[in-house]
């Protein structure tokens, strides 16, 4: 349904954006932007909400590399704000299944950290990124999709979720016997293999419905910060990359600075409260 509604309204988004680019203050468009993307992408997906990003980017007129920090930057908050119900992303579909919870789940475990993490970046976002006089540096894929496209994702998606719902059962024994007794903060770093793994794969294979509260805290904010930091990491990574062609090393210039900053900020947090 999302992907449908953003078909059908993809030329109007984009005319929304240029005009709304000429007439906010830059700083509170980008942060704006960050925000919204972060929330939204829980009820529209963050495939979808990669989607809109690139369309924003496109009509952003920006220099090549504030374009790219300004992609990285959202696709971390698009990241951390899917994971707040069971739709916007596999990670979140996979977490409440596994654990047996209620669709507000996530919302009232991690939402907190998940906001805090999306208004530092509005903030930074706000400050870093620098208005232009370029428009043609990012060359953008063709934007729009036939409905046979969209119906495909949807399968696609549904496949790859139920394929880590069986890893994940198929995992259980391995998690129960070597994962429970570990530290939580120990697990929240070694979530930084996220960068280079989905993390909704990991997230499969580690969480347990006997796990504490404070360990299943730590292990999901280990995956979504470290999932922004390379284009593997996450799905609205490899969407927003491929269409406007940020390479891997582009992507982590920018990304791994960000995520490991974000990675002490709440590892700090985790051990003052």
């Amino acid at each position: 349904m999302a992907g449908l509604l953003f078909k059908w309204f993809h030329d109007p988004l984009g005319n929304a954006v240029q005009a709304l680019q000429h007439k906010v203050p830059f700083p509170l468009f980008v942060s704006s932007a960050i925000i919204v993307l972060g929330l939204i992408s829980s009820v529209i997906t963050a495939i979808i909400a990669a989607l809109v990003l690139v369309l924003i980017v496109e009509a952003l007129r920006m220099e090549r590399l504030q374009k790219i920090r300004f992609t990285v930057i959202a696709c971390f908050s698009i990241g951390l704000g899917a994971a707040l119900t069971p739709l916007g992303e596999p990670l979140s579909t996979i977490v409440v299944s596994k654990l047996k919870e209620d669709f507000y789940f996530l919302m009232e475990s991690v939402g907190i950290y998940v906001l805090a993490g999306i208004l530092a970046l509005a903030v930074y976002g706000a400050i870093r990124i620098k208005p232009g006089e370029g428009g043609r540096d990012i060359h953008v894929s063709n934007g729009g999709e036939t409905y046979r496209a969209i119906l495909v994702r949807g399968v696609k998606i549904y496949l790859f979720v139920m394929g880590l719902t069986l890893l994940g059962a198929g995992f259980e024994p391995l998690i129960n016997k070597y994962l429970l007794h570990l530290s939580p903060l120990l697990l929240y770093w070694v979530n930084m293999l996220s960068a280079v793994l989905d993390n909704a794969t990991l997230a499969a294979a580690e969480i347990s419905p006997k796990m504490q509260e404070e360990t299943i805290k730590a292990i999901l904010m280990g995956l979504l910060i470290s999932g922004g930091m390379l284009i593997p990491g996450n799905i609205p990574n490899i969407i927003a990359a491929g269409k406007l062609y940020i390479t891997s090393r582009q992507w982590a210039r920018f990304g791994v600075p960000i995520g490991l900053v974000l990675m002490i900020l709440f590892f700090f947090f985790f051990l003052l409260f």
